[in-house]
């Protein structure tokens, strides 16, 4: 190969440039970034910027034998050429990693969402004291929103459609644990609440009623960035539909939000919108296009992973559940530290932890391990984790 092409500039974008040259890829690497600036870190977005703890997110510039072309989006794909705004590039392998946009609510009035610095610099400027914010959605980044303008001294009400905070990440047994967190900070959570549209003046929900708000935020999630994909011939869903290996078809792979890949672990296909994954999947990328491991194409196949601050605790999530599922109880949410497990059969699927990083950790090894679980030594919280091994 003597080009390739890594078309988006945000984290798995520079993980994948930086892994090629890691892996001995001599030849041209051209990274394309649609913002007119260098790649950077999306977590401090909501969990520093919006705080007022700084004001950038800048990371490591990107290697300098890499060319990095800023405000230069892709618009297209072709057999060996990149469509772009600034006309068509050629190269031998394309890696996709243009990410995701989030999803805007419905009707005419002003709202903010959360995806860029610009985004993040634009609302912490009108988080201040008295001013009335609604923000949209109680999921990982609606509570994080919620936080922040809370703490800038913000009247808070958070809109949430299901019937508990993080319902679809974790289920509702285990998001009404969370309920008590918003009242602590004197946010108004209302649930089981559908917005119509915004509005100026606030938000129309769908039973007739209304929330007055200068600020709204939608915090409803996103959609993979795939619709300058059209006509390429690659399969599109949810996302680039990838095999294992992070493969959409010869010479062309996909990674970070957009990615769409077969999980042998789960027996699915998957697309994990985290931060974990941008900049652990590009090292698959990077071996695969410069040659594979020695037993031939590595595939990508991890234990999901996110964190997530709000309210003054640290929740970290691992693997993959039914949220339907009843959860296992590890520790008592009075004493503030407490974790949640699902098992399928005798082998640990997923949890949740607040404030209990060493759960996390030891959970995790067990997941990757597929190792068999003691149930009730699982629930104790005085047995590390780790102490659940059965065998």
């Amino acid at each position: 190969m003597e080009r390739v092409i890594v078309a988006g500039g945000g984290m798995a974008g520079l993980r994948t440039a930086e892994a090629l040259r890691a892996h001995g890829y001599e030849g041209r690497v051209m990274l394309l970034a649609a913002e007119d600036r260098p790649p950077y870190d999306r977590p401090p977005l909501s969990k520093e910027i919006l705080l007022g703890k700084r004001d950038d997110s800048a990371l490591a510039a990107p290697p300098p034998d890499v060319e990095l072309l800023l405000g230069r989006a892709a618009t297209g794909l072709a057999p060996g050429v990149v469509r772009t705004d600034a006309g068509d590039l050629g190269c031998d392998a394309v890696v996709i990693a243009t990410g995701a946009e989030p999803i805007r609510l419905p009707g005419d009035g002003p709202q903010h969402v959360l995806r860029t610095i610009g985004d993040a610099l634009r609302l912490r400027a009108e988080l201040r004291p008295g001013r009335r914010v609604a923000v949209v959605g109680a999921g990982w980044i609606g509570a994080e929103v919620a936080t922040a303008a809370a703490r800038a001294g913000c009247a808070v009400t958070v809109v949430e459609a299901g019937n508990a905070p993080l319902a679809v990440a974790v289920g509702e047994d285990v998001g009404r644990r969370t309920e008590g967190w918003y009242a602590e900070a004197g946010v108004t959570l209302r649930t089981g609440a559908a917005v119509a549209a915004v509005r100026d003046g606030g938000l129309e929900l769908a039973d007739g009623g209304t929330v007055p708000a200068e600020v709204v935020v939608s915090g409803i999630g996103v959609r993979p960035a795939v619709g300058w994909l059209a006509g390429s011939g690659l399969e599109l869903g949810d996302g680039v539909h990838v095999d294992a290996y992070l493969r959409a078809a010869e010479g062309v792979y996909a990674v970070g939000d957009c990615a769409a890949f077969v999980s042998r672990r789960y027996g699915r296909r998957l697309r994990i919108e985290h931060w974990d994954t941008a900049v652990n999947a590009p090292e698959v990328v990077a071996a695969n296009l410069t040659g594979g491991g020695p037993d031939g194409p590595e595939a990508y196949d991890p234990v999901p992973y996110v964190w997530s601050e709000q309210f003054g605790r640290m929740l970290q999530y691992a693997g993959r559940h039914d949220p339907a599922s009843v959860p296992l109880w590890r520790g008592d949410p009075a004493d503030g530290s407490w974790s949640a497990f699902w098992l399928t059969g005798e082998r640990l699927a997923a949890m949740l932890t607040v404030d209990r990083p060493r759960d996390l950790v030891q959970a995790r090894r067990l997941m990757r391990r597929g190792a068999r679980v003691d149930p009730a030594r699982l629930a104790d919280p005085e047995l590390p984790v780790k102490a659940a091994e059965e065998g």
